[in-house]
């Protein structure tokens, strides 16, 4: 992991412990993260994120819904949003993969980025406990999940 990662990481860790975020938090992370933070704010804002549990297991994912540019789009996975006029779909889960353009081409072809939009979208709002709680079957979850 290099030191960028490390860094973002014990910020996320004080969110996630406080539930709020402060000035200097938000300052460190739009340094490391730059104008992909600041449209994640941008869609945890709009309360764009759903975290979608499963029962009986309990199990769960998340799943946004955000407007941007206009565009309402909805998405299944860790968090979404698409920047264009096109209705797209992605999912997403938080530290690890995303399903966008732009984690393939800026973060896994040419690692420009840590990250994208919609993972820091996912991580903000679970960190600050700013996710809409939705409760489906075990098997609606399941159909969710197939569809990676």
């Amino acid at each position: 992991m290099n030191v960028s990662s490390l860094v973002a990481e014990t910020v996320w860790e004080e969110i996630e412990s406080t539930h709020s975020v402060t000035d200097d938090q938000i300052s460190i992370l739009h340094f490391l993260f730059g104008k992909n933070f600041e449209r994640a704010t941008r869609i945890v804002d709009q309360r764009g994120v759903k975290r979608i549990f499963g029962e009986p297991s309990g199990r769960w994912i998340f799943q946004g819904a955000i407007e941007f540019g206009g565009l309402m789009i909805k998405k299944a996975g860790a968090c979404v949003v698409g920047e264009s006029r096109k209705k797209e779909e992605y999912f997403c889960f938080a530290e690890h993969y995303c399903a966008c353009y732009s984690f393939f081409y800026d973060i896994v072809n040419r690692g420009e980025q840590l990250c994208c939009k919609h993972q820091l979208a996912a991580r903000l709002a679970a960190c600050l406990g700013a996710c809409v709680e939705v409760k489906v079957s075990d098997e609606q979850l399941a159909l969710l999940l197939s569809k990676l």
